[in-house]
């Protein structure tokens, strides 16, 4: 089994949930050599490179993906996915946010992932956080992300219902890894954290099918 592995922090607690977890190796290790951003996973999943992933929200909604109620989903803002006001201009990591920012009007450059938490994190008031404003304006929690499958169904039905029972704490190791490699400290970190949740609901399906519903308006504009 091979799992496309994003590697923001925003799934860090899944991540740590996976190391700790009595998998075979062999898995653990293949989340490593498959980590990459979120358009690329979105490429290797659609390819059959990897036999689940979290998929981005847009592209997640294909008849043929079979999603599994876990997600990264922003309850109201997020801090990692932002716009800078100005010229239009995409981020090539990107799928879902770069739609989000023309569903909801705002025009500019976009940011997502770490990068855009560190940028945000320096310098809140130049950025506009796309959560915060698909809140605002719809009241409902914005899911960026879905687990999806290829392959081993079973396998990861379980693995979503282990990880919803369980209170994921990061040891102070890994945050230190992330905090060095990130340039953000570990008390942002855990800010950040405290503002993603993974389950999805029904208020979180009720956002996901009002952003399907706007965003295929904007899907196949460049």
């Amino acid at each position: 089994m091979i799992f496309g592995k994003i590697d923001y922090i925003n799934l860090l607690p899944f991540h740590v949930f996976l190391k700790k977890s009595s998998l075979q190796s062999s898995f653990k290790q293949s989340c490593e050599r498959k980590k990459s951003v979120p358009s690329d996973i979105n490429r290797k999943f659609k390819k059959r490179a990897v036999d689940g992933a979290f998929i981005s929200s847009i592209e997640s909604q294909k008849k043929s993906i079979k999603p599994l109620s876990l997600g990264i989903v922003a309850k109201k803002n997020v801090k990692s996915v932002i716009v800078k006001e100005g010229i239009s201009k995409k981020d090539p990591a990107s799928a879902t946010s770069n739609i989000l920012a023309r569903v909801l009007d705002v025009k500019g450059e976009v940011f997502i992932g770490d990068k855009a938490l560190k940028l945000y994190i320096e310098n809140p008031e130049d950025y506009i956080d796309l959560a915060t404003k698909w809140n605002a304006k719809y009241k409902l929690p914005f899911v960026f992300a879905r687990l999806c499958i290829n392959n081993h169904h079973s396998f990861y039905s379980n693995l979503t219902k282990k990880f919803k029972k369980k209170s994921i704490k990061i040891p102070q190791y890994i945050l230190k890894h992330y905090s060095i490699k990130r340039g953000i400290e570990p008390i942002e970190i855990k800010k950040y954290l405290s503002l993603i949740s993974y389950n999805i609901g029904s208020k979180e399906n009720k956002g996901l099918k009002l952003f399907f519903k706007k965003a295929r308006f904007f899907k196949h504009i460049k």
